[in-house]
């Protein structure tokens, strides 16, 4: 039976983000126990603007993979766009390629087909050199293709890698990289998709062509501090809405002589924004007399004509109405408000002209939120505002080319749409094409400007899935004593499947079904005439790629996450890599497997109402890190029970009574318990989660039970 356990609680840990944030108590214990106390952490749950998201420009590379894209449009340089053959490959494949053919430049796209290896591939380059293609850009791919790279370098052709697997100790010696997860990539967070690395370039590349591009500018304050008598200068550079570096000075008026501070010298050159120039003026007057004179730019001038409720606030009055500082506590958080609000400006400036492209980027977030799903990115950080804005474009702005004609194939509602229903429905459709070797399917499913063969594509790739599916099931049915040998084997710390009959291109997904039945770290290898092609899936601590790392050189490419990885080598390397697994193995340890549910809140039957329903889209979107909310309560008096079932009547449909309300509850595959243990008119402590079920265009909240205890009662 499932046991559960609960981490207790202190009122000290609870009440500080029920005061700070407005919160109830139950959301605030559910934060706590999920380790979520941090403001920075916190903003991602209860917010979902686009704002929040970082900034392309802070991939220190950013701006010169920019400038050497624009040179290729105005040097009519042939481009091609290399992705990789998964849902993150395909759908970043498909936004970048999509943008440089718009602007103009003379672009292509190539994924491995059928056969081919992971990544970018000598033939590949050979093919493209053969046309006069001078710049590669990669695409969830690239990172580990030190000899392709290579090879590029010595035939004139320049590359720029945007990708996001875990890099290898030696970089490509690529033009550029694009990588969050490289050592001085400057992005704030790493654990992005490729898709979104290719937006973040994309987003770059709009950016470019507005006026605020390559812009600097200096955003200056100075404030008073009456009681101690000095006064203190804050300034920021600010460059492609990133900031570059701070300054930070206290003067002493009578004492301190302009010529000791190094704020002019930080200011020259620059644009300076303040907030309400007279005053900033006046105020300089005050501590440096009316020799002195400096050119601003008043800020508050510009922004009031858009907000005007700005118009009689003072920048220390800006901090109090900024959202994000709500969030994020820092020094000098009144010159970080004012950062925001320019940030925001410039924003709010180029909706209004570039109306076009905001609307060509929400339909590029739908794919980037497909992709962070399918490649089970932590739903944490800046991937909640993907997701998110992803469904909601998906609801608000209808599905995009493509997506449209799959999710009707599908029979997808996207008024009940979530991140569950896209996980387990719509990427392992897009995913099949890839693993059989045609992702060409799913590039013209969204690439096409027909709406008729975009119906006979989603058609094909819903073919393929099918396929895929039953491909799987006769693999897990055949090498499921193999897999169960190789655990005995390697002593319960590692399972390892080689056959010829497994499919290449489901050694991914044979890897992970073996790892979820014996939780332990699983390899899959299909085994070919001249080359072996692999994958892992691991879990209880052990990082994949460290694990291949350490198995040498016999590989011919080999990288990916800290939890899925690929790799292949030659045949004659089979024995080779065999032995090198056995000496390994051995050093394999594993973290203690979890052997009960760790529930989110006990909920007294009287707080059981519609209202805890709306704790459901706070998580939302759920998935890696962030499973879904898990409660218990008890006592629960059971008021109906029915059996339900399309084909057999294995489930249960159970009615609880919680006082003023009443809900429905769904216990799947516990059909036989009727009237054995669980009987109509008894009270039961339940596990379970919330959902919300949809029904002919009614929701209903439903309970889904995990288990149910007899309380003797």
């Amino acid at each position: 039976m499932t046991t559960w356990s609960k981490q207790p609680l202190t009122l000290q840990q609870i009440d500080p983000l029920c005061k700070k944030y407005e919160m109830e108590s139950i959301l605030a214990s559910i934060f706590v126990r999920r380790g979520i106390t941090e403001g920075e952490d916190i903003l991602y749950y209860l917010e979902s603007d686009l704002r929040f998201q970082h900034e392309p420009y802070n991939f220190t590379a950013m701006e010169d993979a920019v400038e050497r894209i624009l040179q290729a449009k105005t040097e009519g340089e042939k481009v091609l766009v290399f992705g990789d053959s998964d849902v993150d490959g395909i759908t970043s494949t498909v936004i970048l390629y999509n943008y440089l053919k718009k602007i103009g430049i003379d672009v292509e796209y190539r994924v491995p087909q059928e056969d081919d290896a992971y990544g970018l591939s000598i033939k590949a380059v050979d093919d493209f050199a053969s046309k006069g293609g001078t710049l590669i850009i990669t695409v969830d791919c690239g990172i580990s293709n030190n000899e392709e790279i290579a090879h590029a370098n010595d035939l004139c052709i320049d590359v720029i890698i945007t990708d996001h697997h875990n890099p290898p100790e030696n970089l490509p010696e690529a033009i550029i990289i694009l990588d969050p997860k490289t050592e001085d990539s400057g992005y704030p967070y790493k654990d992005i998709s490729g898709a979104a690395v290719a937006y973040k370039l994309v987003s770059a590349l709009r950016f470019a062509h507005t006026a605020f591009y390559g812009m600097e500018i200096c955003i200056f304050e100075i404030k008073e501090n009456s009681e101690e008598k000095y006064y203190e200068i804050n300034c920021v550079k600010v460059r492609n809405l990133v900031k570059e570096k701070e300054l930070h000075e206290k003067i002493i008026p009578g004492k301190t002589s302009i010529y000791d501070l190094k704020f002019p010298s930080f200011l020259q050159g620059q644009a300076i924004y303040v907030w309400d120039a007279p005053f900033v003026k006046s105020e300089l007057k005050n501590v440096f007399g009316s020799g002195v004179e400096f050119n601003l730019n008043d800020l508050k001038a510009e922004i009031c004509k858009m907000i005007p409720s700005l118009n009689n606030k003072s920048s220390s009055d800006l901090q109090s109405l900024s959202v994000i500082a709500k969030y994020i506590e820092k020094e000098n958080s009144s010159l970080n408000s004012l950062y925001n609000l320019y940030v925001t400006y410039v924003k709010r400036i180029i909706s209004i002209n570039f109306k076009k492209d905001i609307e060509d980027e929400r339909y590029d977030m739908q794919l980037v939120g497909l992709a962070a799903l399918a490649d089970i990115m932590p739903m944490k950080n800046e991937n909640r505002i993907f997701v998110k804005n992803a469904i909601q474009s998906m609801k608000k702005d209808l599905p995009r080319k493509g997506l449209a004609e799959l999710f009707t194939r599908l029979k997808i509602n996207t008024e009940s749409l979530n991140s569950t229903e896209l996980s387990w429905s719509v990427n392992p459709a897009i995913n099949a094409t890839g693993r059989l070797g045609v992702p060409d399917l799913a590039l013209n499913l969204f690439l096409s400007e027909s709406p008729q063969e975009r119906e006979i594509y989603a058609e094909k790739i819903l073919d393929t899935y099918e396929e895929r599916k039953n491909i799987v099931q006769n693999s897990v049915y055949e090498l499921h004593n193999k897999a169960e040998e190789s655990v005995n084997k390697f002593q319960n710390k590692l399972c390892l499947v080689t056959d010829e009959n497994l499919h290449k291109g489901l050694t991914g997904l044979f890897a992970a079904k073996m790892m979820g039945e014996f939780n332990i770290p699983a390899i899959a290898v299909t085994l070919d005439e001249k080359v072996c092609v692999g994958s892992m899936r691991s879990c209880r601590g052990i990082i994949a790629t460290t694990f291949l790392d350490n198995l040498g050189d016999i590989f011919i490419n080999h990288g990916g996450h800290n939890y899925a990885a690929g790799f292949s080598f030659e045949r004659k390397n089979l024995d080779l890599f065999l032995k090198r697994i056995e000496e390994k193995y051995e050093n394999i340890n594993l973290e203690d497997a979890e052997t009960e549910i760790k529930i989110d809140a006990e909920i007294p039957e009287q707080y059981l109402t519609p209202k805890l329903f709306n704790l459901l889209d706070i998580f939302e979107p759920y998935g890696a890190e962030n499973g879904e909310l898990v409660f218990f309560s008890r006592q629960l008096k059971l008021c109906d029970a029915q059996l339900v079932g399309k084909k057999e009547p294995q489930h249960l449909k159970l009615t609880f009574d919680c006082g003023k309300y009443k809900f429905p509850a769904m216990f799947w595959g516990q059909g036989d318990r009727l009237r054995k243990d669980i009987n109509i008119g008894e009270k039961y402590d339940i596990l379970y989660s919330l959902s919300k079920n949809y029904f002919n265009g009614i929701q209903t909240n439903q309970l889904l039970i995990k288990e149910l205890y007899t309380t003797g009662n």
